[in-house]
C-alpha cells in the first residue's frame, strides 16, 4: 500500500495531471502577482493623491491664515503710508510695536508724516506691552503689520504697494546677557534679518533712504571717553554688540555696492515711558514696588557702573533729524549710479550717572526703599560704563538732549503706576 501510494499504477496520467496542476499554479501565481501588481499601483497613486492633497491644504491654510495680504490689507497700508503735510515722507518703520519704534512712529504721524509699522510681537518681553503700544498706534491712524523682517515675500509686497522714502529700521533682538541664553536669535534678526531688509530696499523703485539703529555696545572694552565715532569698535564684549557691529560692516557695504543712502544711530541705554521690562530701571521699578531685593553690579575695584542714561524723546529727536537730513539713495534697479550718503551718530546725553545713583532717584519718586544687593559685576557682556560724544550729532543733526535723569525717571515712574494700575504707594489696583 505503500508503494502504490508513492507510485501509482498509472504514470503517464499522473504526469498529465501533474502538468495541469503546475499549469493550474503558475496562471494562479501569474493572477495573484498582476493583483498584487495593480493594488500596488493602486496604493502608490492614492498615496501620492493624499500628498497632493495635502500639501494643497497646507498651502491654502497658510494663504487663508496668513496674517497680511488682500485688497483690504493693502488699502490700511496705503492710508496709513500717506503723508498729510506738504514735503512729507513716506516711513516704514520696522519693530514699531517696540518701545523706541512706537515713540518714533506716533512723532512722524503727529507732524504729518506717513508711516507703516512692522512687528513679529516675539516673545523676547511680554508680549502684551506690545500689543498695547499697537493698540496706541492705532488710536493714531497708524497701521502696523504683524509680520518678520526675515520674510523677504512680505518686505517685498510692502514696497510693492507703497513706494517708501525712507525706512526707520528699529527691528532688532536686543540685550546684552539674553544672548548666552539664545545667541542664534541674534543672528536670525540682527544679521540675517537686517540683510533681507537691505535686499528689499535694494530692490525698491525708488530705493528708500535707511535709517537704522546700531548701539552704543559697539565700543565694546574701549576705555577712552567719551566715546566717539571715530574710536575703533573693534573689541565687543558681546555677541549683541558683535551683531551691531556687524550690522555697520553689512550696511556699509550695501552703500558702497548699491547705492543705499544709510545712517546708523548708536544708542545709548534709552529709558523713559513705555519702555523694555528687560532694562535695569524697569526690572528695579517692578522689585522696588514688589518689595523684592534688586541686584546692583559693581565693577573692578568696587567702582559703580555708569551708564549714559538717555531719555526717549531725545532719542526721538535724534531719529527725526536723521531721517530729515538723510539724502536719497543712488542706485537703481540694483545698481548705484552714484556714491551715496553712508553716516554713523551717537545719540546720548552726555551725561553719565552711577547706577546706585538711578536706585536713588527711583526710592524718592516711588517713595519705597530699595532692598539693594550689591555684587561683582559678572563676565556676562556688560560693559562698567558708557559716555557718549555728540558733538557730530549736534553740528549735523542739531541734535540737544533736554532731558536729565531726574526729570526723565519722574515721567517714566509716573506712566509705570498708571499703566500697572497703582493708585498709591506700595498699592496695586488688581
Amino acid at each position: 500500500m505503500l508503494e502504490d501510494e508513492l507510485f501509482p499504477s498509472t504514470p503517464g496520467k499522473v504526469k498529465i495531471e501533474r502538468a495541469h496542476a503546475i499549469n493550474r499554479q503558475f496562471h494562479r501565481c501569474f493572477a495573484s502577482t498582476s493583483t498584487m501588481f495593480l493594488w500596488a499601483l493602486f496604493l502608490i497613486a492614492l498615496t501620492a493623491s493624499y500628498l497632493s492633497f495635502q500639501s494643497f491644504v497646507d498651502t491654502s491654510s497658510k494663504y487663508l491664515s496668513a496674517s497680511w495680504g488682500g485688497l483690504h490689507w493693502e488699502k490700511q497700508i496705503r492710508v496709513s503710508a500717506e503723508a498729510r503735510r506738504a514735503r512729507g515722507i513716506s516711513v516704514l518703520v520696522t519693530g514699531a510695536a517696540g518701545f523706541v519704534g512706537s515713540h518714533v512712529s506716533i512723532a512722524l504721524h503727529k507732524r504729518g508724516d506717513g508711516v507703516v509699522g512692522l512687528d513679529n510681537f516675539n516673545s523676547y518681553y511680554d508680549p502684551s506691552l506690545k500689543k498695547a503700544r499697537k493698540s496706541l498706534l492705532a488710536s493714531h491712524g497708524i497701521f502696523v503689520v504683524e509680520g518678520d523682517i526675515s520674510d523677504g515675500r512680505l518686505l517685498a509686497k510692502l514696497f510693492d504697494v507703497v513706494p517708501f522714502t525712507h525706512v526707520m529700521h528699529l527691528a532688532a533682538q536686543a540685550g546684552v546677557r539674553y544672548a548666552i541664553e539664545n545667541p542664534a536669535s541674534y543672528v536670525h534678526s540682527n544679521i540675517a534679518g537686517l540683510v533681507t531688509l537691505l535686499e528689499a530696499c535694494k530692490a525698491a523703485d525708488p530705493q528708500p533712504a535707511v535709517v537704522w539703529a546700531s548701539s552704543s555696545s559697539v565700543y565694546g572694552l574701549n576705555e577712552k571717553v567719551p566715546f566717539s565715532e571715530s574710536d575703533r569698535t573693534d573689541r565687543p564684549a558681546s555677541l549683541y554688540a558683535a551683531t551691531k557691529k556687524s550690522g555697520e560692516e553689512i550696511t556699509h557695504t550695501y552703500n558702497h555696492i548699491y547705492g543705499l543712502s544709510i545712517t546708523g544711530l548708536r544708542f545709548f541705554t534709552v529709558y523713559g515711558p513705555w519702555g523694555r521690562p528687560d532694562m535695569a530701571y524697569f526690572s528695579f521699578t517692578r522689585n522696588i514696588l514688589q518689595g523684592k531685593p534688586i541686584t546692583i553690579y559693581r565693577g573692578k575695584d568696587r567702582v559703580d557702573l555708569a551708564r549714559d542714561f538717555t531719555y526717549i524723546d531725545d532719542i526721538v529727536k535724534g531719529c527725526l533729524g536723521s531721517l530729515d537730513t538723510a539724502e536719497k539713495s543712488t542706485g537703481s534697479g540694483g545698481k548705484k549710479r552714484r556714491p551715496a550718503q553712508y553716516r554713523i551718530y551717537n545719540l546720548g546725553n552726555t551725561s553719565p550717572v552711577t547706577v546706585p545713583t538711578l536706585v536713588s532717584i527711583l526710592e524718592r519718586h516711588l517713595k519705597v526703599k530699595a532692598k539693594r544687593n550689591v555684587v561683582e559685576m559678572p563676565g556676562n557682556g556688560d560693559v562698567p560704563f558708557t559716555h557718549a560724544n555728540i558733538s557730530l550729532a549736534r553740528a549735523e543733526l542739531g541734535y540737544k538732549p533736554s532731558t536729565n535723569l531726574e526729570t526723565g525717571l519722574k515721567k517714566f515712574v509716573k506712566w509705570y503706576l498708571h499703566y500697572y494700575g497703582y493708585r498709591s504707594r506700595g498699592s496695586k489696583n488688581l
